[in-house]
């Protein structure tokens, strides 16, 4: 019994402090990635960022005051008047199920937290997770080190953090948890060949269908990996466990979800993944019927099974091509496309080329967001190639393919920031491990060069018997006991000289170490001086440091505040769609159109009022019942992200629709002006005029703090429109539209007696309607 025990102990014990301390890290790590996001909370107060989070945090509102079943059904009149928008069929639920749910469980608790404060710290929380999901992916890769590695980056990683900080309440904030979740039980079924875990990864994938439109991602990426794997030869019986139920359940509770619905089966983004399952259908055909028979069968069968394969393969492809020949698009959609194609948006889809987080990133974004670990990431590719397995080289695909993704559109740097992270919790672990493992062996080397010189020395001393007094037996019994002893040290000696070419001088390793750490030093102050500055603040209100202090411009809340209190209920609001969402959830007032951009036609509409003459845009407005037109203005503070600045984008936009509205008309020499040289098109516009409108009575000149010239049409008056409401710093101005004159329904009978002289006076001086 003591004998067991001391054998066992040691290794137990080792393991099980191992695990301890592991666990207690990843708690510390999902501390800090909580905590980082906190300075948006601490600096300014807790408030939903940005414009999409307020629509998520409306609909999050209606589905905790009228339950699930009103949710699905919800048909919203407040938005895209007068098309409205049926919410349960054009949303992705996750977010919004998700915070739901906490603060049903909270409130249950007794723990009485509001749905905005729920709301506010659900990325905070999320990304807790999707660290913790970091570490048991990355451990399935290489190893508990490199997933503790790995964790701690995501934690703290700005790219991720720009899109997580507490009150960015977007669909991000839960999606990211879920795509790295579902890789983690991919690769996980992939070792151990788990239906459990397989049925896992399909509920997962599920869930971040639910989440976020980027699931296409998985549905593509996992079958490139699939293929890779046969294509190399590397197809098991474990791959076709990780891969089939993935895609058979995954794709029948894609289906389940309104938003996604038939476009499961029904779009070129899943159709390469139904193609790979065939394909994979067939090579473990392949493989069975090669257990079964003989050599010569084997060959006649893989003939006839190839070429069974290829004829539904064929079928298939063929089918598919017929269901999607009839779309214009061939059926993708036209982010897919934009990805594909990355002129495809600007050439024809300018509504998703004017939104700024569909640009391409530059090279300083890189660094920005992901700072040292773009150096980090070559090491960890080459490490995964030692040795390369299933695991790995999943890895590597995923890194090479959100590269991609992430230098097409800025806004997928937050796919690339998981593969990043994994990677260079790899390369740092690899390192550390190599460095270490120098440092033990330089010092154990020296110890035993010191007892090997004494050993020797002992030895020689010893007096050999003379070997020609022993027996022919005992001399061939000691010569084949010495020849088995040379074999059994051939394998330790060749480990030993391995590890001492991995070895490095004792000097360089610990100066090597000394530098990563300065590495990571600096990477974690990048990290907070991100999260506590260039992420934190909210859009909605902003703030700049000059040499008097600090200066909030708190204009959205204040203009939104004055249309819930200033205007009825049933008032329309037109506004450039960037707006809609804030508009509707902050002041509870219809608009024409908002972020949700679904609408191609009717957002044209809007930036071709916008682009038009007083008179043309007033009628525009009046048609689709609009009482108040909100426009954004950042020429008095130095705003640059206004109206004037995106309204080539509205130019654009409105002339893809109605061809009358051209770019040319409002460009000098190819130039986008509004000072004294800009055209006239351009300065009679209604979008110039809401804006500059009494602008020079600020300064004397009307200089455009953003634009930095001053502005060319300076006095001028308003005819269609009256100005009712601008804020503190002029960010947002609010008019509202004249009611039109009265107008002759029709043509009067001439009455059969002579009309008096005060009649014919009257109608003497009546004025020509000028609405006829």
């Amino acid at each position: 019994m003591a004998a067991s025990s001391d054998t066992v102990t040691p290794s137990s014990l080792r393991q099980a402090f191992g695990n301890v301390f592991s666990l207690f890290i990843l708690i510390l790590i999902g501390v800090l990635a909580f905590s980082i996001r906190l300075f948006s909370v601490i600096k300014y107060e807790s408030v939903i960022h940005e414009f999409d989070p307020y629509f998520n945090y409306r609909v999050t509102q209606f589905l905790t005051k009228n339950g699930i079943y009103d949710f699905w059904n919800w048909f919203d009149d407040r938005t895209w008047y007068p098309l409205g928008r049926v919410i349960g069929g054009t949303v992705y639920p996750g977010l919004t199920l998700t915070a739901g749910t906490l603060w049903w469980i909270l409130n249950s608790l007794n723990i009485p937290l509001s749905v905005e404060t729920v709301c506010v710290f659900t990325a905070p929380t999320f990304s807790a997770f999707a660290a913790w999901a970091t570490y048991l992916l990355t451990k399935e890769v290489k190893g508990a080190g490199a997933g503790l590695t790995a964790a701690a980056l995501l934690a703290m990683v700005p790219s991720y953090i720009s899109r997580s900080v507490a009150g960015s309440y977007d669909n991000e904030a839960v999606a990211i948890f879920a795509l790295i979740f579902t890789f983690y039980l991919y690769i996980k079924t992939l070792n151990t060949g788990s239906l459990f875990y397989a049925t896992l990864n399909a509920l997962a994938y599920f869930y971040m269908v639910c989440s976020w439109g980027g699931y296409t991602f998985i549905i593509n990426l996992i079958p490139m990996h699939a293929l890779l794997c046969i294509v190399t030869g590397r197809y098991s019986p474990r791959l076709y466990i990780a891969y089939a139920p993935l895609v058979i359940l995954g794709t029948l509770l894609a289906a389940l979800v309104p938003v996604v619905g038939f476009n499961a089966v029904m779009t070129s983004e899943h159709f390469a993944s139904f193609l790979v399952f065939l394909i994979l259908n067939v090579v473990g055909l392949v493989y069975y019927i090669r257990g079964m028979l003989t050599p010569k069968m084997f060959k006649v069968a893989v003939t006839l099974v190839v070429f069974a394969g290829l004829i539904v393969c064929c079928a298939v492809v063929a089918v598919l091509i017929a269901l999607v020949a009839s779309s214009p698009t061939k059926g993708w959609s036209g982010r897919s496309l934009s990805l594909l194609d990355p002129t495809y948006a600007s050439k024809y889809i300018p509504i998703i080329a004017s939104v700024s987080e569909h640009q391409p990133p530059t090279w300083p974004s890189y660094f920005m967001d992901i700072n040292v670990l773009a150096f980090l990431v070559p090491a960890g590719i080459i490490a995964c190639f030692l040795p390369l397995t299933d695991a790995s080289s999943f890895v590597i695909l995923y890194l090479v393919t959100s590269v991609y993704f992430s230098g097409v559109m800025v806004r997928l740097m937050l796919v690339l920031a998981p593969a990043a992270c994994i990677m260079s919790g790899i390369a740092l672990s690899s390192a550390f491990d190599v460095f270490t493992r120098s440092i033990k062996f330089a010092s154990i080397g020296k110890q035993a060069d010191a007892g090997d010189t004494g050993n020797d020395v002992t030895q020689n001393d010893v007096v050999k018997p003379d070997r020609n007094e022993e027996p022919p037996k005992e001399k061939a019994s000691r010569k084949k006991k010495k020849e088995k002893e040379n074999v059994e040290k051939a394998p330790i000696a060749t480990k030993k000289s391995e590890r001492r070419l991995l070895m490095l001088p004792m000097e360089a390793s610990v100066a090597a170490i000394l530098l990563l750490v300065l590495l990571g030093a600096f990477y974690v102050v990048h990290c907070v001086w991100a999260a506590a500055e260039a992420y934190s603040a909210p859009s909605i209100v902003l703030t700049s440091q000059s040499h008097d202090g600090l200066h909030v411009f708190d204009d959205f809340r204040e203009a939104y505040a004055w249309l819930s209190h200033n205007t009825d209920v049933d008032d329309k609001v037109a506004s450039w769609w960037d707006y809609g969402y804030q508009t509707t959830a902050m002041a509870n007032r219809t608009v024409i159109v908002d972020n949700n951009t679904w609408n191609n036609t009717h957002i044209a509409t809007v930036g071709t009022a916008m682009s038009s003459p007083e008179k043309a845009a007033w009628e525009i407005f009046n048609s689709l019942d609009v009482k108040y037109v909100l426009v954004v203005f950042g020429g008095l503070v130095g705003y640059p992200s206004d109206d004037i600045n995106k309204f080539l984008w509205m130019v654009r936009i409105g002339g893809g629709v109605f061809p009358h509205i051209k770019e040319p008309d409002y460009l000098r020499d190819g130039q986008y002006r509004i000072d004294s040289m800009a055209t006239p098109t351009m300065l009679n516009c209604l979008m110039y005029k809401l804006s500059y409108y009494r602008f020079v009575e600020t300064d004397g000149k009307g200089f455009d703090r953003v634009r930095r010239t001053e502005i060319g049409k300076k006095h001028f008056k308003l005819t269609h429109f009256e100005e009712v409401f601008t804020t503190h710093h002029w960010m947002v101005r609010i008019y509202k539209l004249k009611s039109p004159k009265n107008r002759m329904r029709g043509k009067t009978k001439k009455s059969k007696s002579k009309p008096t002289s005060t009649s014919s006076k009257r109608s003497a001086t009546r004025k020509k309607n000028p609405w006829q």
